[in-house]
């Protein structure tokens, strides 16, 4: 039987290596759907690893297998994603990105070469242990319609079908060295919200002869809150944001003819979910008339919400908790961010855990999604040796 301290000693055996291919990642960043010569870099490593694989399901992507002794025994997947984001890196580190405006914020670095990293100890060990370690590199997660839904699509999870599939995700908050999990509802749906409010532009000491699209979208942003504290469950978490709202033609004394506003909402329920959509939809659309104009309101349905199958996230605690010792294995709270991960667990039992990567002390705490983040590299090690352990935990276990 594969020991901990096996895969432990090989986690850190290889751990320059992984820190090597993590920083090349994050020197040549790519956005959503442009992964390019990510998805060739991924594909080299794979062919020196001698791991058998298929390159570019959703246009980037691969599926790579690792088989064991009777390899249909047991079948179960392993996601990485490795898109960018369009955000201008301000770290002065050596590794610090080269392609302008672009930058992995988001860690997806960290996700791609610790499953690089677990692909090379698990191919190695792969004498050792029965079933089917399927690993997936995924592109796009930050951009609708996402990548993970591509990939299911174009068949990424059949032949071999997995039984089950587990993913990582860092989280600075957390100090490396710990993960954090939690089963059941865990992450949010998310979709994007388009609304175009007209009315009729004019003077703006002369607002008798307008009808004014800013005191029509006020009106209806203050309405639309009532979704969150009027008509849902309480024990439902809800967020609805709107980010921008630009007027086309206004100025200091000019009424507008139209407004546009961008923004969000989420939720942890599929069914209130759309409920609520429809809600949005009638009252904006109400509130404008009355008001003598009129709105538009496009919801762009993106991610479903992400929910932690209660056994086998009992199972990954259990088998995280031998790994890195019960005192580093943290409980999460839900949370209203989303993922494109959200699709596997709709097909599947799926667990997505988050691993530490922050350091108080070395003052490496900024969050993902600016441009000083960063992650105490001691990570990779940990990332990479916890999910070779989690795979070959599950593969061994019957239920």
């Amino acid at each position: 039987m594969i020991q901990v301290d096996e895969i432990k000693s090989l986690a850190a055996t290889y751990q320059a290596d992984t820190v090597t291919i993590r920083r090349h990642l994050h020197q040549y960043p790519e956005l959503s759907f442009q992964e390019v010569e990510t998805g060739r870099y991924i594909k080299s490593q794979l062919e020196q690893l001698g791991i058998p694989h298929q390159h570019g399901i959703a246009d980037n992507g691969l599926v790579a297998l690792i088989e064991g002794q009777d390899p249909s025994s047991k079948v179960i997947a392993l996601r990485a994603d490795f898109d960018a984001l369009p955000i201008a890196e301000t770290n002065e580190v050596p590794y610090k990105s080269k392609n302008e405006g672009i930058m992995h914020a988001c860690g997806h670095d960290v996700h791609t070469a610790s499953l690089l990293g677990a692909a090379r100890i698990l191919n190695e060990l792969r004498p050792r242990f029965s079933g089917t370690i399927k690993l997936l590199f995924q592109p796009a997660e930050e951009k609708l319609p996402g990548g993970a839904s591509i990939m299911i699509k174009e068949g990424a999870l059949e032949n071999p079908a997995p039984v089950s599939i587990l993913g990582q995700h860092v989280h600075p908050p957390l100090e490396v060295g710990t993960i954090g999990i939690k089963g059941g509802q865990f992450m949010a749906s998310a979709d994007e919200l388009f609304m175009t409010v007209r009315g009729r532009g004019g003077h703006g000491a002369l607002p008798q002869d307008c009808i004014d699209p800013i005191v029509i979208t006020a009106h209806i942003i203050t309405a639309l809150q009532q979704i969150v504290s009027r008509r849902a469950n309480p024990s439902t978490p809800t967020v609805l944001t709107f980010g921008k709202i630009n007027s086309h033609g206004g100025a200091n004394n000019i009424i507008p003819n139209e407004v546009k506003l961008l923004g969000t909402f989420r939720t942890m329920d599929e069914n209130w979910r759309f409920e609520a959509h429809r809600a949005m939809k009638q009252i904006a659309e109400n509130m404008a008339t009355a008001m003598g104009g009129s709105c538009d309101l496009e919801v762009l349905v993106g991610y479903p919400n992400l929910y932690n199958d209660e056994h086998l996230a009992r199972k990954t605690r259990q088998f995280a908790e031998e790994y890195l010792g019960p005192e580093n294995v943290i409980e999460l709270p839900i949370r209203m961010t989303a993922e494109d991960f959200s699709y596997y667990s709709q097909k599947m039992p799926a667990c997505f855990y988050r691993l530490g990567t922050g350091n108080q002390a070395e003052g490496i705490t900024s969050p993902v999604h600016t441009s000083t983040f960063d992650v105490d590299e001691k990570c990779l090690e940990i990332g990479s040796g916890l999910m070779a352990w989690l795979a070959i935990r599950e593969l061994a276990t019957k239920n």
